[in-house]
């Protein structure tokens, strides 16, 4: 490898290891204004919203979590009657979770005002700021999920791979 071209590795890697704090600092304050939810309920709730209707095993391959803590956010979205468990009626072991209509409107709801309350933060930047922060963004993002999808297609499993 190329020193240049280590270096630039160097640091991207030091920028997203610096990204994700102060991100996850940002939405985490948002958050708890809003819900009692923690983040990864939200997770869950969202890939439920992508996807529709998951087993345990696929929640837990498409947010990276062991099953045991999927399961223990399920439960806790099951008392918010945020998600419901829907058993196959040809096999009772396989169970599948889906989002109910509060679970959706409560969703939308928390984004809302997660979303307010980032673009108030973001109305103090100047024109550029705000054209560079979202192109940035957009490929940081997209870059981001090409390397989620190459590395889930090495994962055994294959519920990732629709990503």
């Amino acid at each position: 490898m190329k020193e240049k071209n280590k270096i630039s590795i160097d640091s991207a890697i030091e920028n997203l290891i610096s990204i994700q704090p102060l991100l996850s600092k940002t939405f985490t304050r948002s958050l708890r204004a809003k819900t009692n939810l923690n983040p990864g309920s939200l997770y869950v709730l969202g890939v439920l919203i992508r996807h529709e209707t998951l087993s345990m095993s696929e929640i837990g391959c498409k947010l990276s979590m062991p099953k045991p803590h999927v399961t223990s956010l399920v439960d806790k979205l099951i008392a918010e009657e945020m998600v419901e468990r829907l058993y196959d009626p040809n096999d009772r072991r396989i169970v599948n979770v889906r989002i109910t209509e509060k679970g959706l409107t409560d969703f939308n709801a928390i984004k809302f005002d997660i979303s307010q309350e980032l673009r108030h933060d973001l109305e103090s930047l100047g024109n550029e700021e705000i054209e560079i922060l979202s192109l940035a963004s957009k490929q940081v993002k997209d870059i981001l999920l090409k390397i989620i999808v190459e590395k889930s297609t090495c994962i055994n499993s294959n519920c990732c791979k629709e990503e």
